[in-house]
């Protein structure tokens, strides 16, 4: 499948993104990618001063049995980091997690991530990820070369009957370390 979108914040950022996924079943396994490319620049008046970013993010996946592991990659390039409205995820790059996005200016991350469902084992709706990210080269706060890293579980669980039916329910965990400002873990509940 094929996408493209474009937004505009008026006189102050245009982006623009291109975007490819597929899933192909080779014998027991389901192999998966999605591959997005955005461009953006300053808008109109540029009221945030001249803004260059190009970002490309790649999520790679293999799913076997009730397993799925992921890699996923990032490169931001450009005087800036990805474009958004200042504190908001879109949950839109590959590696945007729920402590950080890894979109820092010419900033390279990766990931490694496992999910298990546990209705392989007789219980639908309980599911588990893992996941480790690292970034690395970041120019934040007049600093170059800046690391990042995150490690993060999520246990999630679906009701499938009675009076709670399709009330979602996760727990989160999520350890972030940086090389600048704060570092922070957290621990949440999260319903849905």
């Amino acid at each position: 499948m094929l996408g493209g979108w474009g937004a505009e914040l008026k006189d102050i950022y245009r982006q623009q993104m291109i975007q490819i996924t597929h899933s192909q079943p080779m014998r027991k396994w389901t192999l998966g990618a999605n591959i997005q490319w955005y461009t953006g620049k300053d808008d109109g008046r540029s009221l945030a001063g001249d803004l260059d970013n190009r970002t490309w993010s790649g999520l790679f996946s293999a799913m076997y049995g009730a397993n799925t592991f992921y890699i996923g990659l990032q490169k931001v390039s450009g005087q800036d980091g990805w474009m958004k409205v200042n504190g908001t995820s879109g949950g839109s790059l590959a590696n945007d997690s729920f402590s950080s996005s890894y979109e820092n200016a010419n900033e390279r991350s990766w990931q490694v991530r496992h999910d298990y469902n546990f209705v392989a084992l007789g219980v639908p709706g309980l599911v588990i990820m893992n996941r480790y990210i690292k970034g690395s080269g970041i120019h934040v706060g007049g600093e170059i070369g800046v690391k990042e890293w995150g490690r993060e579980t999520e246990l999630a669980y679906l009701f499938q009957a009675g009076a709670l039916k399709d009330l979602n329910i996760k727990w989160r965990n999520s350890t972030l370390r940086r090389g600048w400002g704060a570092t922070r873990a957290l621990m949440k509940i999260v319903w849905s």
